[in-house]
């Protein structure tokens, strides 16, 4: 594999061109933001037609607070290595929360009605296992694969994948459980059980299935790997789901017989990939140490929770101006090697060379301050 040169040099247009692109990418995030705000005020209203008062809705907003908040916290331990920008999270969060509710609750209720009117019985099977599969699935999967396409420097792999897709279906599953809690009001302690303590990832595993297939993208040659990838991981995300609320519903047995172990697998799995986003790390960041960036016990502590945690502890007794500077050193240090790690993929932005060089002076400036603690 060829190597990408350590310091490019950009053009003056370059600048521009970065600014631009920021500027817009600004736009759209404020856009869907925006886009699902409003639809998390729809959802809230519908609800609010159910609860009959704004007082029935407290409690079914605070329980749904619990899984929300054990989704929110894995997936701050998933991507603890390189964090996703907060504004990004926010915006995959809404899109869940908003947009994918409102199009699934509307489509699934339609769809509900028609089938019943057509079969003169409910259609709430229908709409669970066949409907709330494949919208579900493509709405939160669009925010997905929206946050791809706009920011594609933030998604620099699998991982980044499932956080992204595990916010997304974070914030749906919000909606959703506030909704349920409301509408099961006389079993709430039975369906908070069965929501919030047996199943708190159930709309994460299912989304992380395209999550996964685009982050899988990201890290092909072809810029448009993500074209036959996203159907892919779409299959696995619906297929799951549809087996979920199909089949679990006529055996509930099979929860601890499938969906246990194929839970356990998919820890496995977020554990194997953090391993080597930790490896691709220390990799990257060996480049730089041979250009004399980094010593290579430096490359270590960055690269390991336990070096990491001492590091972060020495400079903090030092003060907060050491502990403010390894915090930079951590996050220039994360930002440089995924950044080289685009380039190595054949991902270079006309602004690699100036972003690599802000990065490498925040580096710089980092040390001289650790150097003086």
């Amino acid at each position: 594999m060829s190597q990408a040169p350590l310091r490019s040099q950009s053009g003056s247009w370059a600048g521009p061109q970065a600014l631009r692109r920021r500027r817009a990418r600004d736009v759209v995030a404020y856009l869907v933001a925006a886009v699902g705000g409003v639809g998390l005020m729809v959802v809230l209203a519908v609800v609010y037609s159910q609860a009959g008062e704004v007082t029935a809705m407290v409690w079914p907003a605070l329980l749904a607070l619990v899984p929300l908040g054990i989704v929110l916290v894995v997936v701050r331990w998933i991507d603890r290595w390189e964090p996703e920008p907060f504004s990004i999270l926010l915006t995959a969060f809404l899109w869940g929360a908003g947009v994918a509710t409102a199009v699934s609750l509307a489509v699934n209720t339609t769809t509900a009605l028609l089938a019943s009117s057509v079969t003169a019985t409910s259609g709430d099977l229908v709409a669970s296992v066949v409907s709330a599969p494949v919208i579900e699935e493509v709405t939160k999967g669009a925010g997905v694969l929206i946050i791809f396409l706009v920011w594609r420097r933030s998604f620099n792999g699998p991982v980044d994948g499932i956080v992204y897709a595990a916010v997304v279906a974070a914030g749906f599953a919000f909606a959703e459980n506030i909704l349920y809690f409301v509408q099961y009001r006389d079993h709430l302690a039975t369906t908070f059980l069965m929501r919030a303590v047996a199943s708190p990832f159930a709309h994460v595993t299912f989304t992380s299935c395209t999550g996964l297939a685009i982050g899988l993208a990201s890290r092909m040659r072809s810029s448009v790997a993500w074209v036959w990838m996203t159907p892919c991981g779409l299959v696995g995300a619906v297929l799951l789901h549809a087996f979920w609320n199909g089949v679990l519903a006529a055996a509930p047995s099979l929860y601890l017989l499938v969906e246990v172990p194929f839970f356990l697998a998919c820890i496995g799995l977020v554990v194997w990939l953090r391993w080597s986003e930790r490896m691709t790390m220390r990799n990257r960041l060996a480049d730089y140490a041979r250009a004399g960036w980094y010593e290579q016990s430096e490359v270590v502590m960055m690269t390991t929770s336990a070096g990491r945690a001492a590091a972060l502890r020495w400079a903090r007794r030092r003060g907060t101006r050491t502990h403010a500077a390894m915090k930079d050193l951590l996050g220039a240090s994360a930002s440089l090697a995924a950044l080289r790690q685009q380039a190595l993929d054949g991902y270079v932005e006309a602004d690699y060379g100036q972003q690599e060089r802000e990065l490498l002076d925040v580096v710089r400036r980092s040390k001289e301050v650790l150097g003086q603690g």
